[in-house]
């Protein structure tokens, strides 16, 4: 029943523009080229474009998938893209030219299996072989290592995006556009995940470690901003996000925000030093060490929790039940090593060497709710 569920989830999932808008044709000389499927053309405009390479990768899942690589030579940093589910790399094209020279980075997209070119049918588990594919293939082929690396995933590209981001400690920054929380929250708007669920991005956004900017729309009908802005909240190192007043699912570059606010988070990433993100790390350790420390102190002291019962006599602390037996407090906390609670009505502690016996209900007297007439010692 959950195989069938989740078959039914991807399939509202993934929507591959069909037919594909290009084709890739292999040349005389061996070269691949992306051909326009209308025109005939060259999707770059200029058959032999030494800024952009096409390639045909091989995932572990058996799929070939298609890459546009985009070069830049003024580019520090690479950007991994991963698109929305209703394009394909013929309709990105233009946009990824766009971001190649206003972020000054080289980019690399891709299509998932089933999309555009690639091989195969989509599936969430073949999107994650095909992210992994494409950033083997930055490592080996063009040396990016994941220190010069962002990554970019829009609406479901979030799932393969955080999915690969969770994997690499030392990312240079994530860069989340529509994203979702998971695909059974958006498509039945729960507040729980079940096992049958995909792209649990809410489960692993706490793994990443770099900056992760988040950029949504606040009149988004596809994928509420809620996600976004929860992805937001449980990021470990969240970066100033982007609310686009307005903004629907498919428009957001249109907003002049938009690159804006990229170009800044970008210009930032470069200039974070390998010393300035190890100063990071250790805050992040400084402050995890207060809060524990902070922690471990506030347990020594009663949990100031009002509740129905009485307060402990030798001090004015409250004696709640809901978090400890007894209260935590050296003022309040009888040193006799044989103090114990003894009447879950009352919890009071009963001790043979500090205080008699209730003969009723075997609970220390004072103030005990059965009518005793016993004196503490």
């Amino acid at each position: 029943m959950g195989c069938l569920i989740s078959q039914l989830a991807a399939k509202f999932a993934f929507f591959p523009p069909s037919p594909a808008t290009y084709q890739v044709k292999k040349r005389d000389d061996g070269k691949l080229v992306a051909v326009s499927t209308t025109s005939s053309m060259p999707i770059s405009g200029a058959p032999d474009d030494p800024s952009l390479d096409v390639l045909l990768l091989d995932t572990k899942r058996g799929n070939k998938i298609v890459a546009f690589y985009l070069k830049n030579p003024y580019a520090r940093l690479t950007v991994l893209y991963s698109h929305g589910n209703a394009a394909d790399l013929g309709q990105l094209y233009d946009l990824f030219i766009q971001l190649k020279a206003n972020l000054r980075v080289n980019l690399m997209g891709y299509d998932y299996s089933g999309y555009g070119a690639s091989t195969g049918k989509p599936s969430e588990f073949d999107t994650y072989a095909d992210i992994e594919a494409v950033y083997d293939c930055l490592e080996t082929e063009y040396g990016v290592s994941q220190e010069d690396l962002i990554l970019y995933g829009q609406s479901v590209g979030s799932g393969p995006t955080l999915h690969l981001a969770a994997k690499l400690p030392r990312l240079r920054g994530v860069v989340l556009h529509s994203a979702i929380l998971s695909g059974l929250r958006v498509l039945c708007h729960v507040k729980f995940t079940l096992c049958f669920d995909i792209y649990r991005n809410v489960n692993k956004i706490w793994k990443v470690k770099c900056p992760v900017l988040v950029i949504h729309g606040t009149e988004d009908d596809v994928v509420n901003w809620l996600h976004g802005s929860g992805l937001w909240k449980m990021a470990r190192d969240p970066y100033e996000p982007l609310w686009i007043k307005g903004g629907g699912h498919c428009n957001l570059e249109l907003y002049p925000d938009y690159i804006r606010h990229l170009c800044k988070f970008v210009q930032e990433m470069e200039n974070m030093t390998t010393e300035i993100r190890l100063e990071k790390i250790r805050q992040t350790l400084r402050l995890n060490k207060r809060s524990n420390s902070a922690a471990r102190n506030s347990a020594t002291k009663c949990c100031k929790v009002k509740c129905k019962r009485s307060s402990c006599f030798s001090c004015s602390k409250p004696n709640c039940n809901s978090c400890c037996w007894w209260p935590k407090c050296s003022a309040c906390q009888p040193k006799c090593p044989e103090w114990r609670p003894r009447c879950l009505e009352c919890i009071k502690p009963g001790c043979m060497k500090c205080s008699f016996w209730c003969t009723k209900c075997s609970c220390s007297w004072p103030k005990c709710s059965c009518s005793c007439t016993s004196s503490c010692c």
